[in-house]
């Protein structure tokens, strides 16, 4: 995890517990980017949309500008396209975001790094158990 986001996991408090606050963790933000690309693999969607999805998936409360950025970023990398919708909105044009076969690779990358990362995830909270 990178160096500034140290004690996270106390929220900035000392002896309190946190378990239950709404902000993300780095974890949460690492999975930021797996997340909306299942999601624009099952569907084409509008970021507006997919802030909602994330939200009804429990990743907690991403600001909207993380969420833009990594759509961005996704399209940089050419993981993603987006198309003006000129015809569906009320209001002005949006963006419609959807996947690319190179980001499907990394989408199956993404499975392969979970896949590995899965089983050390196990070991960890069995041992908060014992």
């Amino acid at each position: 995890m990178p160096r500034r986001r140290r004690g996270w996991a106390m929220n900035g408090q000392h002896g309190e517990n946190h378990a239950n606050d709404q902000s993300h963790s780095p974890l949460t933000t690492s999975l930021l980017e797996p997340a909306l690309l299942l999601l624009v693999r099952q569907k084409a969607r509008h970021g507006y949309t997919l802030l909602n999805e994330l939200d009804q998936q429990k990743m907690g409360s991403i600001h909207p500008s993380m969420v833009y950025r990594m759509l961005r970023d996704l399209e940089g990398f050419g993981w993603i396209r987006s198309t003006w919708d000129m015809d569906e909105t009320q209001g002005p044009p949006r963006r419609n975001y959807e996947i690319t076969t190179l980001g499907i690779q990394a989408l199956e990358n993404w499975q392969k790094q979970l896949e590995q990362h899965k089983n050390l995830i196990e070991q960890l909270l069995s041992r908060f158990n014992s």
